[in-house]
This record gives structure tokens, C-alpha cells and sequence, in this order.
């Protein structure tokens, strides 16, 4: 019963109340001098290459400009979200560390990220729970800003620390988005949804995950939805 479970981190494990959001748009500026965003645009599910590529673009910044500075932008984009989570901007959800440090200590799983957080930033976020050590493999947004390539990126890592093949529903992703839902159809991956994020319980449903939950607050549930 091998199982490689990747988890989202902004709304699934934590909430950061708004501070990649405020760094990032910190970046922007500092780097680009200019950027957009439409009322309608959201971070959620996205990658952090992909947003800062979108926003500086809608504020009229021409592509190649948007690709030199991106390396300055990240590196501001850290620091500044380093500066917010120091104030103390980062929740751990309800029965999140409960299903990761059991989870951890499992030998039948391997334990990962699947983030469209840059791995610097992810890092920064991760940092104040204590618990950032116990995934031992990982695919972020600084790999690929295409989110479905993230699935296959975390299952070659996994298989190549631990000698294990892993394939269709023993990869479980864990997200709050319909973007963590959906991008690893393509392997067959099995699919765990909570509702701890931007999105409603029924606009998850419509994507047909395998498994929704309101919040992992029944820690031992997910446990089961994981192993199952």
C-alpha cells in the first residue's frame, strides 16, 4: 500500500494571510516599476512565475524585460515575504500538523510538496511550523511555471530517492484549488480536495475529486482517504 502524497502549501496546509500576495506585488514594483492586475485574477492555483509574468505584462512590461529581471524579482519577492512571515503572518490549518507529522512517520508514504511557490519562498513559508523537514521530496513553481508539469517532476524525484515506483492513484495530491484537482489527471493520480481556501465545497465537487473534504481538521479521516 506504497503511496506518494504532494500537497499544496498556501490554503491547504497553511494560510499566510495575504503575505505572498503583498511581497510579490512589492517585487513587481521594485523590479518592473509597473504592473496590473484585473479584479478578476487570482493567485490561487497559479505558479509564481506565472503570476509575475501575467501581472507584469497586464501592466504593459515587454517580455524580454519581464525575463531578465525575473531572477531580481524572486530575490525581492523572498526577502520581502521573509520580512512578512517574521511578523507572524503564517497559520498552520486546523489538523494539518496532526496529518503530517503522522504521515511523516508512516513508512508506507513518501511525503511531498507539489507548490507553484518558488522553492525560496516556500521555504520562508514553511519555516515557522516546524514541520517543513518532513516532506522529503518536491516540485515548485521554480521548476516549471506550468502547473501540470509538477505531478511528473515530484514522481521522478520520489522514485529516484527512494528506488519505489509509484503510478495512478498511489500519487495522491492534496490541494484546495481546482488547479490541484486537475493537474495530475494525466497520470491518473488520486485527487483530495479541502475546502480551506478560495474555493467553495461545491465549486471543488464540480472537478470531481476523489475525495473532499470541509477542512482536515478529522486528521485521521484524510489519513484514511490518503491510504485507501
Amino acid at each position: 500500500m506504497r503511496r506518494l502524497a504532494l500537497f499544496d502549501i498556501d490554503c491547504t496546509l497553511l494560510d499566510a494571510h495575504g503575505a505572498g500576495g503583498r511581497a510579490i506585488r512589492h517585487a513587481l514594483t521594485e523590479t518592473y516599476g509597473r504592473w496590473q492586475q484585473s479584479d478578476g485574477y487570482t493567485y490561487h492555483g497559479r505558479t509564481d512565475p506565472q503570476i509575475v509574468r501575467d501581472l507584469a505584462a497586464a501592466g504593459g512590461v515587454p517580455p524580454a524585460e519581464i525575463e531578465a529581471g525575473m531572477e531580481a524579482c524572486f530575490d525581492t519577492y523572498v526577502r520581502c515575504l521573509r520580512a512578512e512571515v517574521a511578523a507572524g503572518a503564517v497559520e498552520v490549518l486546523p489538523g494539518v500538523r496532526e496529518l503530517v507529522t503522522t504521515l511523516a512517520d508512516d513508512d508506507r508514504v513518501v511525503l511531498g510538496l507539489l507548490t507553484g511557490n518558488v522553492i525560496g519562498g516556500a521555504e520562508v513559508k514553511l519555516a515557522p511550523t516546524g514541520f517543513g523537514d518532513r516532506f522529503v521530496v518536491a516540485a515548485y513553481g521554480s521548476d516549471s511555471a506550468h502547473r501540470p508539469d509538477l505531478p511528473a517532476i515530484a514522481l521522478r524525484r520520489a522514485e529516484e530517492l527512494t528506488g519505489r515506483r509509484f503510478a495512478g492513484k498511489q500519487i495522491v495530491i492534496v490541494g484546495d484549488s481546482p488547479a490541484d484537482i486537475t493537474c495530475g489527471v494525466h497520470l491518473g493520480v488520486k485527487a483530495i480536495a479541502v475546502a480551506t481556501g478560495k474555493h467553495t465545497r461545491d465549486e471543488l465537487a464540480a472537478h470531481a475529486p476523489d475525495h473532499l473534504f470541509d477542512d482536515l481538521s478529522d486528521w485521521r479521516a484524510a489519513i484514511a482517504a490518503v491510504l485507501a
